[in-house]
């Protein structure tokens, strides 16, 4: 049924209304929407200043990540280890996780925050954790908490273009904006990085040594003069083999295939 008690009006009217209304409004200047960088922009994303908003926008993202963890505890662990992480992206970083009964302490930066790992890069290697396998997290005593200041910035219009028209095909053919843009898996990630020797522990403790030939569920390696699969779901720790561990499982091969 029509609700007759509102009053019609023509629209002429209202517009006629709408005008001396808005002249009865208290224009109020502001500084960085009429004389600074942001000129011409005249809708700004909230009522308060900017460093309000700033703290507001941070606060109310860990708050629902809280919230969030606080209803899916099966989840908690993994979905705070993952915005700690992205809060540290190319920062130092202290991880501490289990292999078997030993403890394992890895420092480095921050390189790539996945779905289920975090790799971590520092002067000797390169690590990749599953975070099912990491107790604790933290910066390392004595380093600021800020991200690095000597940071180059490059504007790239011809990659704005493409990611704005195609965006699907241009971020497949870069590996760098599948990382940005989309949370691997370890899976996923191991695969870019094939023919590479890398050291693995397994959670039954067992420790693998070989040239990475395929990833996906399971991981096809290579030793000397040997294949072997392994479970992804059963990798607790992995890391860039050095050259003496690789001369150490040459020497090792050769030795079982001399006794033969």
């Amino acid at each position: 049924m029509e609700d007759r008690s509102k009053e019609r009006i023509r629209f002429d009217e209202y517009v006629d209304r709408l005008l001396k209304e808005r002249d009865k409004e208290q224009i109020t200047s502001s500084i960085v929407y009429e004389g600074g960088e942001d000129r011409g922009m005249t809708s700004p994303i909230s009522n308060v200043a900017k460093e309000e908003t700033r703290l507001f926008m941070a606060y109310q993202e860990h708050s629902n990540l809280f919230n969030i963890a606080k209803h899916k505890k099966e989840d908690a662990k993994i979905l705070k280890l993952r915005m700690f992480f992205k809060t540290k992206r190319h920062q130092q970083v202290e991880i501490y996780s289990y292999w078997q009964e030993q403890s394992l302490y890895t420092e480095g930066k921050v390189s790539t925050i996945g779905r289920d790992f975090v790799m971590i890069t520092n002067l000797k290697e390169r690590v990749w954790i599953p975070y099912i396998a990491i107790e604790t997290a933290n910066i390392p005593y004595g380093i600021p908490n800020y991200s690095n200041t000597h940071q180059n910035f490059m504007y790239d219009n011809d990659m704005r273009d493409k990611l704005l028209k195609r965006f699907g095909e241009t971020v497949a053919k870069r590996e760098v904006l599948k990382r940005q843009f989309f949370e691997e898996s370890l899976q996923t990630n191991l695969a870019t990085w094939e023919d590479t020797w890398l050291e693995i522990k397994m959670k039954d403790g067992t420790k693998q040594t070989g040239k990475l030939i395929e990833s996906g569920e399971i991981i096809v390696m290579k030793g000397y003069g040997k294949s072997f699969t392994l479970d992804i779901r059963n990798i607790c720790y992995i890391k860039t083999a050095r050259w003496l561990t690789i001369l150490k499982e040459i020497i090792g091969g050769m030795a079982i295939s001399f006794k033969t």
